[in-house]
């Protein structure tokens, strides 16, 4: 069984994170979305919260898990007994950055493959940056995000 690793914040997930995975599955028999802290950024919802909107929205895949990590992406890939980290690529820009921690990653261990996943067309300029300052201002959020995002969001927003 071949299982791919899928990291990333998910801060909060989009639909172009969703359509990755769906499009992942067709690859690989199994994958794993791995949900981790940017050290860089203040996440706006827990862990607990990304993993459990993730859990929702993709309720409909089989042969999918989502869980946490921390720590070094590689050891994690290992610890899951998987050699492939999955990342999707949105423009030029993502593929130099995710190139050059591709390439790290293969020095730190030559076992581990990269394999970029080109973001449907429809979701090319999304990024969750995007989708949580839309929701801030009160924005469409429809075809953007899960129906559990958008609501998680709207809840988080109306809070403040």
């Amino acid at each position: 069984m071949r299982t791919a690793v899928y990291p990333g914040s998910f801060d909060p997930a989009t639909n172009g994170h969703i359509d990755v995975i769906e499009r992942a599955l067709k690859i690989f028999d199994r994958v794993i979305v791995a949900v981790g802290d940017n050290p860089g950024k203040k996440p706006l919802f827990t862990t607990k919260e990304r993993i459990a909107m993730l859990k929702e929205s993709t309720r409909h895949l089989k042969n999918i898990e989502v869980d946490s990590f921390s720590g070094l992406l590689i050891d994690y890939v290992k610890s899951k007994n998987s050699k492939i980290i999955i990342r999707g690529l949105r423009a030029v820009s993502d593929f130099e950055f995710e190139f050059q921690r591709a390439l790290l990653n293969r020095v730190v261990d030559s076992g581990i493959e990269t394999v970029f996943i080109m973001t449907n067309e429809h979701y090319v300029y999304l990024n969750s940056s995007i989708i949580k300052e839309m929701a801030m201002f009160g924005g469409s959020l429809n075809d953007l995000v899960p129906e559990i995002v958008e609501k998680k969001l709207k809840e988080h927003f109306s809070k403040t």
